[in-house]
C-alpha cells in the first residue's frame, strides 16, 4: 500500500486489569487492518482503569503524537474515556485537528471530510450504546477490583435460593413424616421431576422436619 510517510496510523489499546483483553483487541485491530490495507505503526496500550485521569489513561500521550491527516484506530468509542462527555469531546477535538478515527466495532470512520453535524448526529445515536458500554466496564472493573483484594464473589457458601417447591414445603414435609416416598409426593404435587424434588428435600434436609 502506498501512502505518505509523514501520515502514521496509531492504535489505542485499554483494558481495565485484563491483559489478555488488551491482546483481543490488537488482535481485533490487526484482522481489521489486514482486511482494509492498513499498516499500524505504533501501538499505544495500557492496562488501567477507566477511572483514571487522561495521563495515566496514556490519552495525553496519544493527542500529541496525533497529527494532522494521520488514523487514529480502537475497537470501540468506550475504549477512549470514561464519560460520554469525555469521549465525544475527544473526537470532535481529533476531527477538527483532521485527524481521521476509525472505531470498529460501531463501523465507524470518521474523517477530515465529515461535516460537524453529520459527526454529532452520529454520536447522539450511539449514547445509548455507550452508556450501556461504560456500565459493562465499571461493573467488570468493580468485580476484578473485589477480586484482587481477594473478596469472594457471588452470593456466600451456604445461601439457599428461592425454589419451585417451596410454595409445597409443609406438604412435603407432613408427606414426608407419613412416610411417603419422594417419588410418590412429586406425583401427588404434580411435579415433572421427583429428582428435582429429592435435591430440594436433601439441601433442606426435611427428612426430620415435623410439622
Amino acid at each position: 500500500m502506498l501512502r505518505d510517510n509523514k501520515r502514521k496510523i496509531l492504535a489505542y489499546l485499554r483494558a481495565s486489569t485484563d491483559k489478555q483483553e488488551v491482546m483481543h483487541q490488537k488482535y481485533e485491530i490487526l484482522e481489521y487492518a489486514r482486511n482494509n490495507d492498513l499498516r499500524v505503526d505504533e501501538y499505544i496500550q495500557v492496562t488501567i482503569s477507566s477511572t483514571k485521569n487522561s495521563k495515566q489513561r496514556r490519552i495525553d500521550e496519544l493527542t500529541k503524537k496525533l497529527s494532522p491527516q494521520d488514523t487514529l484506530v480502537v475497537t470501540e468509542l468506550s475504549r477512549l474515556g470514561r464519560s460520554t462527555a469525555e469521549v465525544v469531546n475527544l473526537v470532535n477535538t481529533l476531527i477538527e485537528q483532521q485527524v481521521r478515527i476509525i472505531i470498529i466495532k460501531q463501523n465507524l470512520d470518521f474523517n477530515r471530510y465529515d461535516l460537524n453535524s453529520k459527526v454529532v448526529v452520529t454520536l447522539f445515536s450511539l449514547f445509548g450504546e455507550l452508556e450501556r458500554d461504560f456500565i459493562s466496564l465499571r461493573t467488570k472493573e468493580a468485580l476484578a477490583s473485589k477480586k484482587a483484594n481477594g473478596i469472594k464473589l457471588g452470593k456466600p457458601k451456604g445461601t439457599i435460593q428461592k425454589s419451585q417447591f417451596d410454595v409445597d414445603r409443609e406438604k412435603i414435609i407432613e408427606l414426608l413424616s407419613l412416610g411417603v416416598s419422594v417419588r410418590k409426593i412429586a406425583g401427588l404435587l404434580n411435579y415433572k421431576s421427583h429428582i428435582s424434588l429429592n435435591t430440594y428435600i436433601n439441601k433442606r434436609k426435611l427428612f426430620d422436619r415435623k410439622l
